[in-house]
């Protein structure tokens, strides 16, 4: 297996979840959430942290961002758009699988 997964665009009922490589945990000393590997750390920020929480690999990426939506946004805005930007990107990254 590749390092970097491959870079294409997700379908919105594919079911994201970490990679097994990672870990998704609150970090206190960084007053954040991180992913942890064994070669180091990325510190999240709160929309992405919000995001990777959901990726349980049962959720579609349309049923995510329907749940953010509703929890989040009280206008009519498009997050669906960035949400799924947002998880092309963490899949490239390797961070999450489908």
């Amino acid at each position: 297996m590749s390092d970097v997964a491959e870079d294409r665009q997700l379908s919105g009922k594919e079911q994201p979840r970490l990679n097994p490589l990672f870990m998704f945990r609150w970090e206190e000393s960084q007053n954040a959430h991180v992913l942890l590997y064994p070669e180091g750390v990325v510190k999240l920020n709160g929309s992405a942290s919000t995001i990777i929480g959901r990726c349980d690999g049962v959720k579609s990426i349309d049923q995510i961002a329907a749940e953010l939506k509703a929890e989040f946004v009280t206008d009519d805005a498009d997050i669906e758009s960035g949400v799924r930007q947002f998880m092309e990107v963490a899949h490239a990254k390797g961070w999450l699988v489908v």
